[in-house]
């Protein structure tokens, strides 16, 4: 009986010990797969997962055909092209979208800001995707090249209450009368009903909210004040793939790539490009 009973013990402790290996083993594998180089994985699978939240002029499904449009996503596939591989979109937020991409639900997420909150989770490369600048979409007959000429206590501007506008705008502008909204569809029916002579936000969105409302003109005012997009991406031990998206939005921006995806979807959502500013900051001097 003592001899059964040292035997089962000895079979326990084997099986506790192989259990604890297998354990082990499982862990060094999931790490391995963490911090495993993402670009070799996307072209392994043959598929560059994109996140895509909606919001124009960023992303945009197409409810009829079902297809994604916009400037993130038309990067997306201009990449994907440059890897040999199939752009996948992957539905998500920009409120859940790091946590996303923590997850491994989808490789990258274009047009999107490297803030230092979003920074403590997720890594973006060093060059910037595309540039756009703080702008009023002005009534007609308001007209200002500068800010200064916006700071006068006659003049009311409309922004959404706590964006980077309405923070820069209550810093800058010590006169004119400051208007503020909860979001962009009250602060644009402000602006049809004459309640606001203006409305501050960054360009993008200003060309596309002026698409809707169908009045006023979309201005830069000097001195110009820019800020830089980028791409997001998960943050792996081996830095392949943050390094190698950073050359490639870097070289879609060079090559006037960026700004051609930008028009091409200005142009499907009807609007002029040549009535939009660009993308491309060395061309606002010229807009």
């Amino acid at each position: 009986m003592k001899i059964q009973r040292r035997e089962a013990l000895g079979a326990i402790m084997l099986t506790g010990a192989g259990a604890s290996l297998v354990t082990a083993a499982t862990t060094q594998t999931a790490q391995a797969q963490q911090s495993a180089d993402t670009l070799q994985r996307v072209r392994d699978r043959g598929e560059l997962r994109i996140g895509t939240p909606p919001g124009e002029p960023w992303f945009y499904k197409d409810q009829r055909s079902g297809e994604w449009k916009g400037i993130g996503w038309g990067a997306g596939v201009a990449i994907a092209q440059e890897l040999g591989v199939k752009p996948v979109a992957v539905e998500t937020t920009w409120g859940t979208a790091v946590a996303g991409l923590q997850a491994g639900q989808f490789d990258v997420l274009f047009a999107m800001d490297a803030t230092p909150q979003r920074a403590l989770a997720i890594d973006f490369p060093i060059q910037p995707m595309f540039y756009y600048a703080l702008g009023v979409l002005a009534r007609d007959g308001l007209a200002a090249k500068s800010w200064s000429e916006l700071d006068k206590p006659d003049v009311r501007i409309g922004v959404v209450l706590g964006t980077s506008p309405d923070r820069e705008l209550t810093m800058r502008l010590a006169n004119a009368k400051l208007e503020r909204f909860p979001n962009i569809d009250e602060v644009g029916a402000a602006f049809v009903s004459g309640r606001v002579d203006a409305i501050s936000l960054f360009h993008p969105a200003l060309v596309m909210l002026r698409s809707r409302v169908k009045r006023g003109t979309v201005l830069l005012p000097d001195p110009i004040r820019s800020a830089a997009t980028s791409a997001g991406v998960r943050r792996d031990v081996d830095k392949s793939w943050r390094d190698w998206v950073g050359v490639a939005i870097h070289s879609l921006y060079e090559s006037g790539q960026i700004q051609k995806i930008y028009e091409e979807f200005l142009t499907f959502r009807g609007i002029d490009p040549k009535e939009a500013p660009a993308l491309l900051r060395e061309q606002w001097s010229r807009t």
